[in-house]
């Protein structure tokens, strides 16, 4: 889980890339490509059968076979280079919440993804892929100070908050307790608060906490300022880093201005943790001496600098137990070819994250209600075992939901989907939520090409 060698190791090379040029980071995507198809070719059941006949680490990387979350969890005894990784006891790891950022055979972190995608996924992390993302974490997105980042880089100094989904192994919530689990020393000033609870309990327990760093998604930020507008929220934050969904110029503005604190917006996901970061300019760089991301159309042909895609294929350039090579991630980016006035040698790109909607309900007495959409997807997830759905709002009782499965099965998820949805409503204050099911019709799609799964009824 943390070797110390690794991560001094790559925090040299981090802060030399820092300081160099594109050549630099070039070299060293193209020596570690090599590595990675190398270890894939031998260790991997799966990939060597899709590269059959290519010419090994030296097939040029546009010459490499797509590969999908579907078919990679579909076979994942082939697809994993470490046979001792068997997908039944990594399901069962995570379903132990009380394991969450714990070692998996002493040596591995394990997260789950959260099924955006439709397909959820697990992905473990050897102490390389973790070493790397300590780094990034530690040495490039925290731009505003850097120096007391380097003297501090697991914030030992903050009273850091995640606020985030805590009910399952995921990403965020993995990687926040395994920083407390190997520095018992930050249980004291390192907290996890659940967007789960109602409002008023999540403001309460951050005001006791009084965090000084938050770490959460745009629309919780949002939440969160508009509560210390109104006088709820007592806040001596300094920064906000957020990331999971698009943060929008207007969220941004609020936030900062509300809380008076700084936001650093963040590009990960489950593949890689630590994809993009935000720097003084305001531009996203990515993280292209650890990560690849080819911008591509519907047909995975590259598309020019400058053009939004329809996907982007991410290869992960340190993981060699579980390989990541051309996996279609779904994401619409615009890579840009200009370089940023802030010297980096690194990319510029744009996101398009999902643009789900807080959702805005009668409470018991009349008053308005917020729901987060990340709680709203947790809880058909967890509760439901639903991932692949679309919950719009109608008006300030009702609610519409569809799920992409059908006939028989579809009922029978819409029905679990009802019961949890109207539990958690009822948690939240909101009297007789009315949730309408609509079977058999298709899913809308946003302007990413990804399914928006909350809605509010202005859309």
């Amino acid at each position: 889980m943390f070797d110390p060698l690794r991560l001094g190791a790559v925090a040299l090379d981090v802060m030399a890339v820092n300081r160099g040029s594109a050549a630099g980071v070039a070299a060293r995507q193209a020596a570690r490509l090599r590595q990675v198809v190398a270890a894939a070719q031998s260790g991997s059941v799966l990939y060597r059968e899709r590269m059959r006949g290519l010419d090994g680490p030296n097939t040029p990387l546009v010459n490499l076979p797509v590969v999908t979350r579907t078919e990679l969890m579909g076979r994942f005894a082939d697809w994993v280079t470490d046979p001792t990784l068997d997908l039944a006891a990594l399901r069962a790891f995570t379903a132990d919440i009380g394991s969450c950022g714990r070692a998996f055979q002493d040596r591995y972190v394990v997260w789950e993804s959260s099924g955006t995608s439709g397909q959820p996924g697990i992905f473990v992390q050897d102490a390389q892929s973790m070493a790397v993302y300590d780094v990034l974490e530690s040495l490039r997105r925290s731009v505003p100070r850097p120096l007391s980042r380097w003297m501090d880089p697991f914030y030992l100094g903050e009273q850091t908050a995640f606020v985030g989904a805590t009910s399952g192994h995921f990403a965020s919530y993995v990687t926040m307790e395994r920083l407390r689990q190997l520095n018992p020393w930050l249980a004291g000033n390192t907290r996890s608060f659940s967007i789960l609870q109602p409002i008023e309990a999540l403001v309460d327990a951050l005001n006791v906490f009084s965090p000084t760093l938050i770490a959460t998604y745009p629309t919780a930020a949002a939440l969160l300022a508009e509560e210390a507008l109104k006088g709820r929220l007592q806040s001596n934050v300094r920064e906000i880093w957020t990331g999971g969904e698009c943060l929008t110029p207007v969220v941004r503005a609020r936030v900062e201005q509300a809380l008076n604190c700084t936001v650093r917006n963040s590009y990960g996901a489950s593949e890689f943790l630590a994809m993009g970061w935000e720097c003084n300019a305001g531009q996203l760089h990515v993280n292209a001496d650890w990560v690849i991301l080819e911008p591509v159309d519907e047909h995975h042909r590259p598309v020019p600098a400058g053009q939004a895609s329809h996907s982007v294929l991410l290869t992960h350039l340190a993981n060699t137990v579980q390989p990541l090579i051309r996996y279609d991630l779904g994401d619409q980016v615009r890579l840009q070819s200009q370089a940023c006035t802030c010297g980096s040698p690194l990319p510029v790109m744009e996101v398009q994250g999902r643009m789900d909607d807080a959702l805005l309900m009668k409470g018991r007495h009349g008053e308005m209600v917020t729901l987060l959409p990340l709680a709203l997807a947790t809880v058909l997830e967890d509760q439901a075992g639903v991932f692949d759905f679309q919950l719009c709002q109608k008006n300030g009782h009702t609610v519409s939901l569809r799920v992409g499965a059908r006939g028989a099965d579809a009922a029978q998820s819409l029905q679990r989907c009802r019961s949890a949805l109207q539990a958690f409503a009822t948690a939240q204050g909101i009297a007789n939520l009315n949730v309408e099911l609509e079977v058999d019709q298709p899913l809308l799609r946003g302007r990413s090409g990804k399914v928006c799964r909350v809605m509010a009824h202005n859309h």
